[in-house]
């Protein structure tokens, strides 16, 4: 039963409600012309692209788009960019209240074939905590899908420590996904934000979180980075090595061990468009820590992703670890 970890779907009937509703959140529905694609704008200055028509599209042609991957089941995120982490923090709380009651009842009616990441109203770390408990409890979430970043800042530098507890006392796992809504000047050009930009953004929040002894508090907290980890397992020399020569006082960095010696702690989806480079990664990471991922919705999602782990040529039983087993040992609520 292959099983994408990460997939993105907002559903068309929260679009079509928020033209009513969206004065409740502090934002309004933009159509954009020619095509007339929705985008949205916030009260705070976020001005978000169109939504692209893979992450609104029906349900039958995402179940049909699925079918051609040869993917049983998606666990499903939504639009990281909307997060609008910077809403006032009643509106941030309804907002995110909003999308998850919405994604919810879109996976509940197709249990076989959907899950749900709840997504949180962060920065607030007992209000994320609070979302987090109630989409697992009440609308059946299997885990949680946070910003790279939340309003520029990593998430090692925010007092987050109730939501990760949280998610450890829940036994669910806490998704990392890069958040680039308005492009940076050197990113507007040449899809640089999508090459390099989100890999970029996950690689500062993961040495956020190492440095700052997230992982040191909480053992068992069970994360999963996009995209191949960004460019952490490549670095980890790199790492390591200013871990050693830095002022660790200065820089506030209190890790116990040297940032390679966590390179285990994290899980890492497939989404690295390269069967050489996925092999290279699970010899890195071992075979235990990489899942199955596609993007599906977005232009850089991965077609074909269940055919990429098997070009990847891996030892005896890799092939099954990542597309079936490890998605429920980092997601055990599927």
């Amino acid at each position: 039963m292959p099983t994408d970890v990460h997939a993105h779907y907002v559903p068309p009937q929260m679009l079509e409600s928020l033209e009513a509703r969206g004065r409740e959140f502090g934002l309004s529905v933009v159509k954009h012309p020619p095509s007339c694609q929705c985008g949205l704008h916030f009260d705070y200055g976020l001005k978000v692209r169109p939504f692209f028509e893979k992450l609104v599209e029906p349900r039958d042609r995402r179940l049909a788009g699925m079918d051609e991957q040869g993917v049983d089941r998606q666990v499903l995120s939504t639009w990281t960019d909307i997060s609008a982490y910077g809403l006032p923090l009643a509106e941030r709380q309804k907002w995110h209240r909003y999308l998850n009651e919405h994604l919810s009842e879109f996976c509940l009616r197709h249990p076989q074939r959907f899950a749900m990441l709840a997504t949180v109203p962060l920065p607030d770390g007992a209000e994320a905590a609070a979302e987090l408990d109630h989409a697992v409890r009440q609308f059946g979430a299997v885990g949680a899908v946070v910003g790279a970043n939340i309003e520029g800042v990593n998430l090692g530098e925010l007092d987050l420590d109730a939501f990760w507890q949280t998610a450890v006392d829940l036994n669910v796992g806490v998704f990392i996904h890069p958040v680039q809504a308005m492009p940076v000047p050197r990113t507007g050009k040449f899809a640089l934000g999508q090459i390099a930009q989100y890999t970029h953004d996950t690689t500062l929040t993961v040495g956020s979180l190492i440095f700052s002894g997230v992982l040191d508090r909480f053992p068992k907290l069970r994360l999963l980075l996009s995209h191949g980890g960004g460019t952490f397992p490549y670095l980890t020399g790199r790492f390591d090595i200013m871990h050693a020569r830095m002022d660790r006082k200065a820089q506030g960095d209190v890790a116990q061990a040297n940032p390679s010696a966590y390179v285990k702690r994290f899980y890492y989806d497939t989404i690295v468009h390269d069967p050489n480079i996925l092999r290279w990664l699970t010899e890195k990471v071992t075979v235990d820590r990489v899942v199955l991922g596609s993007d599906y919705s977005f232009p850089p999602e991965d077609r074909d992703p269940v055919g990429t782990v098997r070009r990847a040529e891996l030892p005896p039983g890799g092939f099954e670890k990542i597309v079936e087993d490890n998605p429920r040992v980092l997601f055990p609520r599927l």
